[in-house]
């Protein structure tokens, strides 16, 4: 058998390597970037792009010369070729993104707009029927402020904050409160309704509808990316059954 690495006094061989990073729970990531690898491999950058990043890269690693650049390739055990390539590589992966999904992004945020509307909302929550009907009379006869009842009645951490909650997407509440949310008005104060174990009282305070904005874009693009990273990794299982068990590593900053 071929060895592959010599650490300490042990001699790994090629075929060991492959059940050591299974052991060490890094063959789902060391697959990961291969993909990844493969699918920017006939990206490039400009010479402006690629200078930019690699004095950001050497910057944000306290590389200031080059005795400094040799010691840290020598402990990575790189090149200055995988090194510059390591240092252009988010530039060439947010190039395979725009390339590959950035026509496409208007369609997918629109089918993912009703989750990423924010709201701000009040809410109070009981176990007792009796009291939950009785805080939303009071709130309908104006006799006592939503936030003084939430305090007094809220059984959930929104008591802190005088039943005030929000900004949050629309994804983020219960289905229940978020449809509920979804068909009221600014304003409007919602009857008693029951959301798991709760009876909760919710009133609408303010709808932030999402928009296509930049940090936006990126974010939709980061998602996209991700997904297709997911299913590249899943039709890997029938190699390894390690492979579809193991969460995704975001490559995001």
């Amino acid at each position: 058998m071929a060895v592959a690495l010599n650490i300490g006094n042990r001699a790994i061989t090629s075929e060991e390597l492959l059940p050591l990073l299974a052991g060490y729970q890094m063959l789902p990531r060391f697959v990961q970037e291969l993909l990844i690898d493969q699918a920017i491999a006939d990206i490039d950058c400009t010479p402006e792009e690629a200078s930019e990043a690699i004095e950001l890269f050497l910057k944000q690693n306290q590389i200031t010369g080059e005795e400094e650049c040799q010691a840290w390739l020598g402990h990575y055990g790189m090149t200055r070729e995988q090194l510059n390539d390591l240092a252009t590589r988010e530039v060439r992966i947010d190039k395979f993104k725009q390339h590959t999904w950035g026509a496409k992004l208007e369609s997918y945020f629109l089918s993912r707009k009703n989750q990423l509307d924010k709201v701000i909302y009040s809410l109070i929550r009981t176990q007792d029927v009796g009291i939950a009907q009785e805080i939303y009379f009071r709130i309908l006869e104006g006799e006592q402020s939503f936030a003084e009842l939430a305090r007094t009645y809220s059984q959930g951490p929104e008591a802190q904050t005088d039943g005030l909650i929000g900004p949050v997407e629309l994804s983020v509440p219960h289905p229940t409160l978020a449809q509920l949310l979804t068909l009221s008005q600014p304003g409007q104060l919602s009857p008693p309704t029951r959301v798991g174990e709760w009876l909760v009282l919710v009133r609408l305070e303010k709808f932030m509808p999402a928009q296509l904005d930049d940090a936006m874009r990126r974010r939709l693009l980061d998602e996209c990316f991700s997904t297709w990273l997911q299913d590249q990794i899943k039709q890997m299982h029938p190699l390894n059954p390690l492979l579809s068990s193991r969460p995704v590593v975001s490559t995001a900053p």
